[in-house]
């Protein structure tokens, strides 16, 4: 498809949306639930090219935001120690933890290296025999039966000096607990496409079933967010609520079984803190006891002067993550919370709300219509 006709069904589609929104006769409000789709749709700035009364607001949608100061506070603190070597994706370098960050701790000679895999932890504790290495598992559905699976290769392997960190979470429990919030209001939502492709729309069922609200797996295009954007004003206008799949390319029903029973094999489902929600059940995963070997918090538990106090700050990244203001409300932003000196994690990782406002924040029109 050319540029021209996708101008021309961005258009179409635009006008269906308008037209639909007026039919529904009250304001309507979509919460994306995918980092991705977040900058997704900044980048080509379907926000501003939404008519009035039809509002998108951003929900924790980003792994490393809505991790803790806590867990950032214990993986600072087994990264001090002298016979540890953290391996982690880079975004978490800059994640501010109660008092300093991993960045800062690498910079002080901690070991923490950057690995584009958890599997790529294996070959490190193969070369490192006499040192602990950890990784530090934080991720949704996606990442997480990649870290399972680097367990149990671990396991095969007998490598007694690999272990995780984790801090892996679930999204429909989340979306359940965002639901029930009386200050988190919304009409529907945008489902993350990279997450339904391991759950499939399955997991999402319950939202027409027990809390009658539409929600639309898509892709990451914006033409697909722009056709689950017309599917869910669809839905609204009509009083329906169904949970629909606009990316059947790569997502089926029932999702990918093999990856998740990789996962179901090495974790279990339990009650986990996020930031700005608090503590919401069944919503993280721990190592089962028949591979605690691997877990290094109870391998290896901190002890409480290991760790600093928790931290007090105007920043208001927890708020943000629910959608109840946007990063403009937040004292911080664009001041003392840039992405060069981050206060909050919202604004380090490339997926996050605030780090997309503060880059594409005007709107960058890709399809000329507005």
């Amino acid at each position: 498809m050319g540029r021209e006709q996708q101008r021309e069904l961005a258009r179409k589609l635009l006008d269906s949306i308008t037209a639909l929104a007026k039919k529904a006769g009250r304001p309507l409000r979509f919460m994306e639930v995918c980092g991705t789709h977040t900058v997704a749709i900044f980048r080509a700035g379907l926000r501003q090219m939404l008519p009035p009364g039809l509002e998108l607001v951003s929900g924790p949608g980003c792994p490393v935001c809505v991790t803790p100061d806590s867990y950032m506070d214990k993986a600072i603190a087994y990264a001090k120690r002298e016979d540890v070597i953290i391996t982690t994706f880079g975004d978490m370098l800059k994640v501010p933890g109660s008092r300093s960050s991993l960045g800062a701790a690498r910079t002080e000679g901690a070991d923490i290296r950057i690995v584009y895999s958890p599997l790529d932890s294996l070959q490190v504790a193969r070369e490192n025999p006499d040192k602990k290495v950890i990784f530090l598992a934080v991720g949704f559905e996606t990442t997480a039966p990649t870290a399972a699976a680097t367990v149990l290769a671990g396991k095969q392997a007998a490598l007694g000096n690999l272990y995780m960190l984790s801090a892996q979470k679930l999204v429909p429990p989340v979306m359940r607990a965002l639901i029930s919030d009386p200050e988190v209001k919304v009409d529907g939502f945008i489902l993350p496409g990279h997450v339904a492709v391991v759950t499939g729309t399955e997991a999402f069922r319950f939202l027409e079933t027990d809390c009658h609200l539409p929600g639309v797996v898509t892709g990451f295009e914006p033409l697909q967010i722009l056709r689950s954007l017309y599917r869910l004003t669809a839905q609204a206008a009509a009083g329906e609520a169904r949970v629909e799949n606009e990316y059947g390319s790569v997502v089926r029903p029932e999702g990918n079984p093999k990856s998740r029973q990789v996962t179901e094999e090495v974790y279990e489902a339990v009650s986990v803190e996020w930031r700005g929600l608090g503590e919401i059940p069944a919503s993280g995963l721990r190592m089962r006891d028949a591979y605690a070997e691997f877990d290094i918090e109870r391998v290896l538990p901190l002890k409480a002067e290991e760790l600093p106090p928790p931290k007090k700050t105007a920043c208001r990244c927890g708020e943000v993550l629910r959608g109840v203001v946007t990063p403009r409300d937040c004292p911080l932003f664009g001041t003392a919370c840039v992405p060069t000196h981050a206060v909050g994690p919202c604004m380090v990782s490339v997926e996050g709300v605030c780090a997309a406002w503060h880059k594409y924040g005007k709107g960058t029109f890709s399809y000329g219509i507005k």
